[in-house]
């Protein structure tokens, strides 16, 4: 055997020593106590949404882009969530907290928007800024095609 093969050998043979020796020593440090965890993420309640919300509703696309108002009551539990506009007509809120929005459902009343037509809504809304927001949608009931409405949703807190 050369010189040159035998030379060829052994720096083979310490290149696959050095190689195991660095997997034998990274598995000795995974027992080694790490970085401290981050803390948990904060989590989003109904309380957070507590108060009166002067809200309002805007078309995304369509003829009608008029603004509709109205005042959302929010409390720390899923009772008592009210819409009111100001023609007096309220609308009692189903709502389930999901993550960090509300989820929300009206039943039947007296739409806002078209005159003579019975409506009811869902969607969501999530804290951003301070700020109410979201997307809803209007069902009118008996509209046929015309029946569905998109909406952004923002709102303020009222003092």
């Amino acid at each position: 055997m050369s010189v040159m093969q035998r030379s060829m050998i052994a720096l083979t043979a310490l290149l696959c020593l050095s190689a195991c020796a660095k997997r034998d020593q990274a598995a000795q440090d995974t027992t080694k106590i790490g970085p401290a965890a981050a803390p948990p993420a904060a989590t989003t309640t109904l309380a957070d949404f507590t108060g009166k919300w002067q809200m309002a509703a805007t078309p995304l696309a369509g003829k009608d882009t008029t603004t509709v108002k109205y005042t959302l009551t929010a409390t720390a539990d899923t009772t008592g969530w009210a819409i009111e506009f100001p023609s007096g007509v309220k609308a009692p809120l189903q709502v389930m907290l999901a993550g960090d929005s509300v989820m929300v459902k009206t039943g039947e009343f007296a739409s806002q928007r078209r005159k003579n037509a019975k409506v009811w809504n869902d969607g969501w809304v999530r804290l951003e800024a301070g700020k109410l927001v979201g997307v809803g949608t209007a069902h009118y009931v008996g509209a046929g095609a015309d029946s569905l409405l998109k909406q952004k949703i923002e709102g303020t807190k009222m003092p």
